[in-house]
């Protein structure tokens, strides 16, 4: 019982809230929402590698890696809205990803590079 009545801060009403020294309402300390100028460049730049060894891949292999991977439509799916067969999916998409693992591993770069 001391362990539980040691943890009710834990779990504070949202009606109640923190009051100050006079009894008025004071606001939680959140964590700061705004965005972080090295995370967004680090985004800004993984995003535009993605999108360069996207579009390094030949279009049968970039179709089925969208259709799987980005929007998310099952073997079935693929296959019939490409009109190949089920396997030939499985292996397009198995050779896409490599692809896309090769063009991605050297770094942010990218080896897609060599070839522009």
């Amino acid at each position: 019982m001391k362990l539980r009545r040691d943890r009710r801060h834990l779990y504070e009403s949202l009606e109640e809230g923190p009051r100050g020294d006079d009894g008025d309402y004071m606001p939680k300390d959140y964590a700061d929402w705004r965005e972080i100028p090295s995370e967004a460049l680090e985004q800004k730049e993984l995003r535009v590698a993605l999108t360069k060894a996207l579009h390094s891949l030949p279009e049968k292999y970039r179709s089925v890696l969208v259709l799987r991977d980005v929007q998310q439509l099952s073997i079935a799916e693929t296959s019939q809205a490409l009109g190949i067969s089920e396997a030939n999916v499985k292996t397009r998409l198995s050779r896409a990803r490599l692809q896309m693992r090769d063009a991605l591993a050297p770094g942010l770069t990218g080896s897609w590079l060599k070839s522009e």
